[in-house]
């Protein structure tokens, strides 16, 4: 009898048929997870770093985080696993049981069954540090290492989110995205701007925009310039007035910052409680009011009569500078301005000829906002041959065939970035930034 049970025995382990298994865990982001609704034991896997450790007498703790959300996934595992590479930085692959959490703090936890330690970090070594909230111009010692902060890492996101949204503006209207040009053979320079290449394909596209990297070799070390840029700039053929333009900008303003706050509320948040207090107000204050216009005029006698001393005088022929800027959206409520008409001197020699005798301004436009200054500067092109008989010979070809009122504008993204979120510092929105005198990445 003896026998043939051990015979039994061996057949059943010999026997090809497979062992029962755990269900292959599914890989999810912790954002997605963080969003789960049933979260009844299924075994999931997540990777990405880790945020803290906390070790009790039964209990370990660990708060892991990939990027996809500002919210950390809370790991519970046996205090009795081997914990010393379990440091705050460390890459890790977590896999286990997505479960319901008993705290209030969160919804779900990851009950975990496996910890595999990716990448060690050393944190004694680490210059971003456990529970310490380091300054933004700390951070920017370290370009390489500060993505991993809550802070730039909402940024980031909110820099993605925006970035989407503005595609989004564009893409229902059947604008026409014009490729940034990446190779030549040919000598070339880098430009501050792709308007010149938008005006060619309006031609044949009514409604045409680029977004992408653009570059100034300007020795600016203000908190409002970089060296390289991100800008997204619009052309728009049949546009005769400047009040239709000004409305797009309006629009794509106010668009691009509702999908924002709807898609990144938790970083939009925490940039406002830690960086700008205060700064949610004045942005809902700028969302619900109509944006003002004021010509460029009108925007030198306000300034004359200013209480305020400038350190450049304002005078009818000579820029706008920042502080002039900054004092007109002030004067005007916080509220966002267009101020209009510009001396044909200031303007590049595309704007169109307003013709209005001996002050000889042009249709041009800029969009001064609270907090920056200029955010958008734009206008309609002078389409008219004989006003610019004398100018360039290629751009005077787009006049003589086919030609039509046209307009287009520019925006500086990072500075947009730093409108919505209250960020002081240009250098604080862009992952890498760059500078005279400064590229560390």
């Amino acid at each position: 009898m003896l026998g043939v049970r051990c015979l039994l025995r061996s057949v059943r382990f010999c026997s090809s048929a497979p062992f029962p298994k755990h269900k292959p865990s599914a890989k999810l982001s912790v954002r997605d997870a963080l969003g789960a609704q049933n979260a009844s034991g299924e075994r999931i896997k997540i990777q990405g770093w880790i945020r803290s450790v906390r070790s009790q007498k039964e209990v370990l703790f660990l708060h892991v985080n990939d990027g996809s959300s500002l919210e950390s996934l809370q790991v519970v595992a046996d205090s009795g696993l081997d914990s010393r590479e379990l440091n705050f930085g460390s890459s890790v692959e977590v896999q286990g049981q997505l479960i319901k959490s008993p705290s209030k703090r969160q919804n779900v936890e990851l009950k975990a069954e496996k910890i595999k330690v990716i990448g060690n970090c050393d944190a004694k070594d680490f210059p971003i540090k456990y529970k310490e909230r380091h300054p933004l111009e700390y951070l920017r010692q370290y370009p390489h290492f500060r993505c991993r902060t809550n802070v730039l890492g909402s940024i980031l996101r909110i820099r993605s989110e925006a970035t989407a949204a503005i595609h989004s503006f564009f893409k229902p209207s059947g604008k026409l995205k014009v490729p940034e040009e990446n190779f030549f053979n040919v000598p070339a320079f880098l430009t501050v701007s792709g308007q010149l290449h938008l005006e060619v394909m309006s031609g044949a596209f009514t409604q045409v925009f680029t977004f992408g990297p653009t570059f100034r070799a300007e020795n600016s070390q203000s908190r409002r310039h970089l060296a390289e840029f991100y800008m997204i700039e619009a052309e728009i053929s049949f546009v005769d007035s400047l009040q239709d333009l000004m409305q797009v900008i309006e629009e794509l303003f106010k668009a691009t910052t509702m999908m924002v706050l709807s898609k990144c509320p938790e970083d939009v948040e925490l940039c406002h409680k830690f960086i700008a207090p205060g700064q949610k107000d004045r942005l809902e204050h700028m969302l619900k009011n109509n944006f003002l216009i004021i010509s460029y005029t009108e925007a030198v006698e306000i300034l004359k009569q200013a209480s305020q001393n400038f350190t450049f005088t304002p005078e009818w022929g000579a820029d706008l500078r920042t502080e002039h800027e900054k004092y007109l959206v002030k004067h005007c409520g916080n509220i966002p301005v267009f101020v209009i008409n510009y001396p044909l001197t200031l303007k590049p020699f595309y704007m169109r000829d307003n013709e209005d005798g001996p002050q000889h301004t042009v249709a041009a436009v800029d969009l001064l906002v609270p907090g920056v200054g200029e955010l958008f500067g734009g206008g309609l092109r002078e389409e008219r041959y004989h006003f610019l008989e004398e100018r360039l010979a290629r751009y005077l070809d787009l006049r003589r065939f086919g030609s039509v009122p046209h307009g287009g504008f520019g925006m500086g993204f990072e500075r947009y970035l730093q409108c919505i979120l209250g960020v002081d510092n240009i250098k604080d929105v862009i992952p890498f930034p760059r500078f005279p005198h400064s590229c560390l990445l």
